[in-house]
Order: structure tokens, then C-alpha cells, then sequence
């Protein structure tokens, strides 16, 4: 059973391990600070990495910090510790929105296939192919959303045709507003020259079809990287719901993203996200398919090219100094 200490290099294996999640527009909002008396690392949301017109409500925010911090549950599992997690532990910290205590012999199944697909795991904006995803594969992916209090429905045809005629309506608006297209551009090039934001080979070209609308994050300002290609003819989408919507549902419900999506590497399935109509209140209410529940995200799988990975802060970066580790 592993001790209490940390020492550096194991903490900062799982602080790598946590931003290797994915976040709105790769925002990385996210700070950590480690109580070595406890054992206790802490997740907090960094309001100046938020993006004021395109989630003010901060949901989306919440949303990435789940998804890290699902990867430290995953990573923490595999040093042996079991994760034990508070969500919003100090309703007078509002910034703090999980704690996670090593402790004791780890019970979370599937740590070793998950810990391994964190770091493979990419977004792919590109074209996938039109080979099905297996029905098993599918069904395993609703049972690891549930796995975490979520819910996930992969629609039929007609609906998956509403739903894409949502989300292009969204990018419509997004690419039409000035606030919103400057804030995506912003990550696109991040003006202090940080390694943040969608590196340009990772966004994929547009849809000559306009089946699938791409996320434009250039904002129409750099049409040489919006190449049209075709794009599967019928595309899979997935929605993932949770029954409130909740600060601790938003983050639930990046963990069940989460969950999803290293289970989706680990079974060889590409993962984008169409986020856009979840960033306008009159188009999220009609996301939902079919059962009642909050749309907290819309996911396309199949099969195809493999997103090059997007750049990411060092666990020195993001741990907070006051996070200072004993000497083992």
C-alpha cells in the first residue's frame, strides 16, 4: 500500500496526468495545490482562463475541471491509492471545485486500460470514415457515462440530422458575433505567446457537404486553413445529459465526458466535440433526445485520423506554489 508522501516526481506524474484532459477551446482553467499533511490535492477553476462571452455562466468551465478531474481519479488509481473525491468541498470557496485524497488501496475498475488511453487520448476534427462503430462499443460507452452519474443517447438518423442543423445554426451565430468569434480567434493565438489554445494542424477542414459543422476558430479571418473536404455521410453523434444542472452536475458530467472518451481510445474510436449549441440557451434546450435531462455535451465518434495532440501546461505551471511536497 503506498504511503502518504509524495514525492515530486510522483506528484507531478499525476498533476501531467489530469491536464491531459480536454477543456473549452484548450483554456486549461484549472490550478492545483497539494496538502501534504493530508494527502489532499485540490482543483481550482482559474477565472481569468474562462471565456466571458462564450460560457459566462461558467459551465463549460466546470465541465473541463471534471474531465481533469477524472484523470486524476484515473491516474491516482494507478499509483494505488484510491481517489477520494469532494466535489465543491467549501461552499465559502467558490473557486475550489474538487478535493481528491489519496488514500488506502484503490477499487476503481478499469484504471490500468483507462490511464493508458489519457495519454493517447486527442480530439480529431478531422474526417472519419463511414465504418460503423460497433453497437457494443456504443453500448459500452453509454455504460461508462452512467458509470458517473450521466447519461448518454446515441440518436437515429432524422434526429442526428436536428441536431447537426442545431449545432450549424449555433456556428452561424458564433461566426456571426463579433465578442464570441474574437474570443476564438484569441485561442487560436494566444496574444502572450503561451502554449495554449488549438494549435492550427489541429483543426480540421470544413465539410464541402456541410454535413458537420467544424468548429470555424479562425472566425473566417484564415481561409487557407479551411480546406473543404468530404465528411462521413452519416455521421454518429451521442448527447450526453445529467438530470440537474448543477455546479456538481457540470462537473459529473465532465467526468462521465471523460470516462467516454478514454474508453473510446482505448476501443480505437475517434472523438471531436460540437460544442456550439450548447453556448446559446434557446438551441441547448432542444438538444435534448428523447429523455428528460440538461444536454451538458454533444460528442461525433467513428473512425478515422487521430487529432495531433494539443499543447499543455506543465505540472509546474499549474501547481500552485503553497503545493510544495515533502522530500521523500
Amino acid at each position: 500500500m503506498p504511503g502518504t508522501v509524495l514525492d515530486i516526481p510522483t506528484l507531478e506524474g499525476l498533476i501531467a496526468a489530469a491536464v491531459a484532459a480536454p477543456s473549452i477551446h484548450n483554456t486549461q482553467p484549472w490550478r492545483f495545490r497539494l496538502d501534504p499533511d493530508t494527502a489532499t490535492l485540490e482543483l481550482r477553476a482559474v477565472a481569468e482562463r474562462g471565456l466571458r462571452h462564450t460560457d459566462p455562466s461558467g459551465r463549460a468551465l466546470h465541465v473541463s475541471v471534471g474531465c481533469a478531474l477524472f484523470n486524476l481519479r484515473v491516474a491516482a488509481a494507478h499509483h494505488g491509492w484510491e481517489p477520494v473525491t469532494r466535489r465543491l468541498p467549501r461552499p465559502g470557496e467558490p473557486d475550489l471545485l474538487a478535493t481528491v485524497r489519496l488514500a488506502g488501496t484503490t477499487r476503481m475498475s478499469g484504471a490500468p486500460r483507462l490511464y493508458d488511453a489519457l495519454w493517447r487520448r486527442h480530439s480529431s476534427r478531422f474526417p472519419f470514415s463511414d465504418r460503423t462503430v460497433p453497437a457494443s462499443v456504443l453500448t459500452e460507452l453509454t455504460e461508462a457515462a452512467h458509470a458517473e452519474g450521466a447519461e448518454m443517447d446515441v440518436p437515429g438518423p432524422a434526429e442526428t440530422d436536428r441536431l447537426l442543423r442545431l449545432t450549424q445554426e449555433a456556428e452561424r451565430r458564433n461566426t456571426a458575433d463579433c465578442d464570441r468569434a474574437s474570443e476564438s480567434r484569441r485561442w487560436m493565438h494566444p496574444p502572450d505567446g503561451e502554449a495554449l489554445g488549438v494549435p492550427p494542424e489541429a483543426v480540421g477542414p470544413q465539410d464541402f457537404r456541410d454535413r458537420i459543422p467544424v468548429r470555424d476558430f479562425g472566425a473566417h479571418q484564415h481561409p487557407a486553413m479551411l480546406v473543404a473536404h468530404p465528411f462521413e455521410n452519416q455521421p454518429v453523434l451521442a448527447v450526453l445529459t445529467t438530470l440537474h444542472d448543477r455546479r456538481r452536475d457540470w462537473l459529473r458530467a465532465g467526468e462521465a465526458l471523460e470516462r467516454v472518451l478514454l474508453v473510446a481510445t482505448a476501443r480505437g474510436v475517434q472523438a471531436s466535440l460540437l460544442h456550439q449549441a450548447l453556448e446559446w440557451p434557446d438551441l441547448r434546450e432542444q438538444l435534448v433526445t428523447g429523455r428528460r435531462g440538461h444536454p451538458q455535451m454533444v460528442l461525433r465518434l467513428g473512425h478515422g485520423p487521430q487529432g495531433p495532440p494539443s499543447p499543455r501546461r506543465t505540472a509546474r505551471q499549474v501547481l500552485a506554489p503553497e503545493g510544495s511536497v515533502r522530500q521523500g
